[in-house]
């Protein structure tokens, strides 16, 4: 039986409860629409954090559901007006904490197509158009990384899958063997811990590898910890380099690494997910020379890529290695094979049923060009390199780390202080609280081999210098004023 749907959205009870007039689902999406141009629009003179206690929101959100609907008009009002405006505003201008991201509008536009359209992009009998895109797009990113022919990979929720499906591919690959371990720097992400938790690699057989004086794994001590592992009766399965750390934008040294892995045929895995796109600036190309020899790289669009959430993918150089760990036949979707020159992407990772996230990639690119994704990237490396240089030149700031790729960490501690590290710590966290609540920029901090640093991530697209300057003296301005109150009277 049809629904019977008035042009107000009402329902005919005997009809389908959950369908709308086509009108009325053009009037709604306009409206939505409105209500995100206007909030992109309006973004820079907002501040880039905004956030509500769960005293404050409880009340408001807690409950039970409507039996009856409301109207929808307003339940997109109230859902721009009393829920996403409290959240890290990640593509502000003056976003600077964690890593951020700046997604396109046709970025934007994709998921909302992709979800409009129903995809699942789990089998090429699902999803074929999206499943073929999807290959493409990861075609251009096997070819921005150097990777050679027959390299391939798929889409994920992001860095922390793509790592377990490394992790999963790294330990089949190795024939499953007892007593595995991995090897990672002490800057290395949580979420590759956690894959190795994840897939089976036993905490104490988990290697932290110690870094050198530029955050970069220290090469001796990795040979001397696999060394001692194998005389142990140990089995090496995985080394991760970083393609970027997210505390300071560090790059392991992959050439060697590669090399290493290469004798002592050990999987190499690069976590890229913050640095990878950088490989499309010359600069950042530079940078991360040898990421090309990895047996598998992260990478996260929804980082320097500018996409929305989520982005993530995993790359390996040789497709059969995803195959021989996921491929699996059941019976309930036997229906779906059409043969070697078909695949299911299903088959390529841990999820099933997949959102098409690789439309919003695509879109993006098509629309813009890859020379305004190249401006965009070399865009923030270089205002990291003028903010370093804005440090640097500062009585009262200091550099904590060289700057690599976008990553600036600093910290308040004038030359001729002669403050101790406790005091210097105190006042840098200070103004740390003071820029969160007293200006519009947002910005985190890390801790390197125990010291506490200042962290800003400059990739945002819509970043101005202006932007990075005012923040810089607005950290000199609180940094003065907090050093003024520990003078001694």
């Amino acid at each position: 039986m049809s629904a019977s749907i008035d042009r107000d959205g009402s329902v005919d009870p005997g009809g389908d409860d959950l369908r709308m007039a086509p009108d009325r689902m053009l009037d709604l999406a306009h409206r939505a629409a409105e209500l995100l141009v206007e909030r992109t629009d309006g973004l820079s003179a907002e501040d880039a954090w905004d956030g509500e206690f769960r005293d404050g929101l409880a009340p408001l959100l807690m409950g039970e559901p409507p039996e009856e609907g409301l109207p929808a008009e307003e339940v997109l009002e109230r859902a721009a007006r009393e829920i996403l405006p409290y959240a890290a505003r990640l593509d502000h201008p003056r976003s600077f904490g964690f890593v951020p991201t700046a997604p396109t509008w046709p970025g934007v536009l994709a998921d909302f197509m992709a979800a409009g359209f129903n995809i699942n992009v789990a089998t090429w009998l699902t999803a074929s158009g999206p499943s073929q895109v999807e290959l493409a797009v990861i075609d251009w990113f096997r070819r921005w990384l150097g990777y050679p022919e027959g390299a391939d990979g798929l889409f994920t929720s992001g860095g922390s899958a793509a790592s377990v499906d490394a992790f999963v591919a790294a330990r089949e690959a190795a024939g499953h063997p007892e007593r595995a371990t991995a090897y990672m720097s002490d800057q290395t992400h949580i979420a590759v811990r956690r894959a190795a938790m994840i897939t089976g690699v036993r905490p104490e057989h988990v290697r932290t590898i110690a870094s050198d004086d530029q955050f970069r794994l220290d090469m001796e001590a990795l040979r001397s910890a696999v060394a001692d592992d194998r005389a142990a009766g140990l089995n090496p399965i995985i080394v991760c380099a970083n393609g970027g750390t997210a505390g300071t934008g560090a790059v392991d040294p992959l050439e060697a690494m590669a090399d290493y892995c290469e004798s002592e045929g050990i999987w190499l895995h690069v976590d890229a997910a913050y640095g990878g796109f950088a490989v499309v600036a010359e600069q950042g190309r530079r940078l991360l020379r040898g990421i090309e020899r990895a047996d598998s790289v992260g990478l996260d669009a929804h980082k320097w890529f500018f996409q929305p959430y989520e982005a993530g993918c995993l790359l390996v150089k040789d497709a059969s290695t995803l195959q021989n760990a996921f491929g699996i036949r059941p019976d309930i979707l036997q229906d779906t094979i059409w043969g070697a020159n078909h695949p299911n992407l299903a088959d390529r990772g841990i999820q099933i049923s997949r959102s098409f996230r690789a439309l919003k990639v695509w879109m993006s690119v098509q629309i813009f060009g890859m020379a305004a994704f190249r401006r965009a990237v070399s865009k923030g490396m270089e205002l990291a390199v003028r903010a370093e240089e804005h440090v640097r030149n500062s009585p009262v700031l200091e550099v904590l780390s060289p700057v690599s790729l976008g990553v600036v960490c600093l910290r308040v501690n004038p030359a001729d202080g002669g403050l101790g590290e406790e005091t210097i710590e105190t006042i840098n966290r200070t103004v740390l609280a003071r820029v969160f609540w007293e200006e519009p920029a947002l910005m985190s901090s890390t801790l390197l081999k125990g010291t506490f640093a200042l962290r800003l991530c400059i990739i945002n697209h819509t970043t101005t210098w202006d932007d990075v300057r005012e923040t810089l003296e607005a950290i000199e301005r609180f940094g003065r004023e907090a050093l003024a109150a520990e003078a001694p009277r």
